[in-house]
C-alpha cells in the first residue's frame, strides 16, 4: 500500500518544469503531414458512430475551414467519408471535450525538452464548440477570437515564452485544481502576457477557460517526457481509452457519463458518457488528483466523489515525476479522478453541468502485458 502524502509535500506544478507556451499556430503549420480532410478528435478511435456533439463539432470545423456552404453540405461530407475523424492525441494535439480540430483552427504551442504539444484556442463560454454546439454564432466567435489572438498575443509569446511551472503553482495556490477550476490560473496567464493591450486581456479575462487550452498542451508534454507507461487518455463520448508508448492501438471501454451536478432547468437532460483530452491534466496529478488543493471544487463536487477519494487520489501519483502511475493504480484498486463537463448526449443543450470521471481500473489492467509485449 502506498501512503498518503501531506498536502503541503505536494509539488503539483512538478510535472510540468521547464514547460513553456511559445507560439499560436494553425493545425496545418503543426501538422503539414496532415491532409484538410481529416478531422481530430477527442479519446479513442471511434468504434462505430460519433455521438451527436461530435458530429455537431465536425460540422462546425468544416464551416469554419470553408470546406462546406453549410450544415448540410458538411453532414454529406461526414456521411459519404470525403473527411475522416482521428484521435487528436495520436498526432500531438489534446482537445476538449466535444471539439473538433481543422486544418485552419489556431493551436496553443508548449515545449518541453524537446517536445511540442498542443490544443486547440477556446473561443468563450457556452454556446461554444467544446460543448458540441450547432449554433451558427459559434464559428464566427472563433473566426473574430482567432484574429485577435494571432495578432495580439502570439507576438508577445514568441518574445517571450510563458513558463507554465509558474502558472499552475500561482492556481493551486488560489485554490485552483487547473482543470474544473481555472479562474485564478487564467489571471495569471493574463497578468504574465506583458504588453498586451487592454482590449485583448479584458477579451480573455472574460473567458476563464481560455488557460485550460495551454494547460491541456502542457499536461501532454509532460506526459510524453515523463517515464509513464502511458502517452494518451481520454473519452469520445462513447468509449473511454489509454493507449500505451510505443503501441499505436488504443485499449478501451464503453463510457459512463461524469457523476455530478446539472444546470438548473437541465436536470432531467440525458447526459453524454465521458469526452475529452483534457484528461491529460487530471493524469499529471492535477484536477482530480489535486482536490485536496481545491476544497471549493471539493465541496460542490463531494456527492460524486468516492470515499476516501481525495488521500486515495493522492496515492496513485508517482512522487518523483509528479504523474499518476498505472502500476499504481492495479496495485491500489482505485482508479484516477477526472474532472469533466458534462454535455447533452443528443447535441442540443451543449453543456448541463460538470462531474467526476473514473476509468474502470480493469482498463489498465493490461499494464504488465503491455510492458513485456512491447519492451517498454
Amino acid at each position: 500500500m502506498f501512503r498518503h502524502m501531506p498536502i503541503r509535500a505536494i509539488d503539483f506544478a512538478k510535472p510540468f518544469s521547464g514547460a513553456r507556451w511559445f507560439d499560436i499556430v494553425p493545425r496545418s503549420a503543426a501538422r503539414p503531414d496532415l491532409s484538410p480532410q481529416v478531422l481530430l478528435h477527442a479519446g479513442p478511435p471511434f468504434r462505430g458512430a460519433p455521438p451527436a456533439p461530435v458530429i455537431n463539432a465536425a460540422i462546425q470545423a468544416l464551416l469554419f475551414d470553408g470546406q462546406a456552404a453549410d450544415a448540410e453540405s458538411a453532414r454529406d461530407l461526414l456521411v459519404r467519408g470525403v473527411v475522416q475523424l482521428r484521435p487528436a492525441q495520436d498526432y500531438g494535439i489534446a482537445t476538449p471535450l466535444a471539439e473538433v480540430v481543422s486544418g485552419s483552427m489556431l493551436l496553443i504551442a508548449v515545449a518541453q525538452q524537446e517536445r511540442i504539444c498542443y490544443a486547440p484556442i477556446i473561443e468563450g463560454s457556452a454556446p461554444a464548440l467544446r460543448f458540441g454546439s450547432a449554433a451558427p454564432e459559434c464559428v464566427q466567435r472563433l473566426r473574430d477570437t482567432s484574429a485577435w489572438i494571432e495578432t495580439r498575443v502570439a507576438p508577445i509569446l514568441r518574445g517571450d515564452p510563458m513558463s507554465i511551472d509558474e502558472l499552475i503553482r500561482v492556481a493551486v495556490a488560489a485554490g485552483d485544481d487547473c482543470h474544473a477550476r481555472t479562474g485564478a490560473a487564467n489571471e495569471a496567464m493574463v497578468s504574465r502576457l506583458r504588453d498586451l493591450d487592454a482590449h485583448s486581456a479584458a477579451n480573455l479575462r472574460a473567458s476563464p477557460a481560455f488557460v485550460l487550452a495551454v494547460l491541456m498542451a502542457a499536461a501532454m508534454a509532460a506526459l510524453r517526457n515523463s517515464l509513464c507507461r502511458i502517452e494518451a487518455i481520454g473519452g469520445n463520448g462513447s468509449d473511454f481509452g489509454i493507449r500505451w508508448r510505443g503501441n499505436p492501438v488504443w485499449r478501451q471501454t464503453p463510457a459512463q457519463p461524469p457523476l455530478g451536478s446539472h444546470r438548473a432547468g437541465l436536470e432531467a437532460v440525458v447526459p453524454l458518457p465521458a469526452i475529452g483530452d483534457s484528461a491529460v491534466i487530471d493524469f499529471c496529478g492535477l484536477g482530480g488528483q489535486a482536490l485536496s488543493a481545491a476544497p471549493l471544487l471539493a465541496a460542490e463536487l463531494a456527492s460524486a466523489l468516492p470515499a476516501g477519494a481525495l488521500a486515495r487520489s493522492r496515492d496513485l501519483i508517482d512522487p518523483n515525476s509528479g504523474i499518476v502511475d498505472p502500476a499504481r493504480i492495479v496495485s491500489g484498486a482505485f482508479a484516477p479522478l477526472i474532472n469533466l463537463a458534462i454535455l447533452d448526449r443528443d447535441g442540443c443543450e451543449g453543456l448541463i453541468g460538470r462531474g467526476m470521471y473514473s476509468p474502470p481500473v480493469s482498463l489498465f489492467d493490461g499494464f504488465s502485458q503491455e510492458v513485456r509485449r512491447h519492451g517498454l
